[in-house]
């Protein structure tokens, strides 16, 4: 008894490639006033994390 593949009636990269098309083809560049939105919440949030981890870090250095 032979194991075979399955016949797959679609090429999944081309399946794939419409996909991101599709998407591609809706996508636009966000104007100046959204980037600029994006951005900040960007950097806040990477200010929040980092702020929790030099906490985190200074409590380990504190304590024993």
């Amino acid at each position: 008894m032979e194991i075979t593949k399955p016949d797959i009636k679609f090429n999944l990269n081309e399946e794939l490639f419409r996909k991101y098309w599709r998407i591609l083809k809706l996508a636009r560049t966000p104007k100046r006033e959204e980037f600029q939105k994006i951005a900040l919440v960007a950097a806040a949030g990477v200010a929040v994390v980092g702020l929790m981890g030099f906490i985190i870090y200074e409590i380990m250095l504190l304590t024993p």
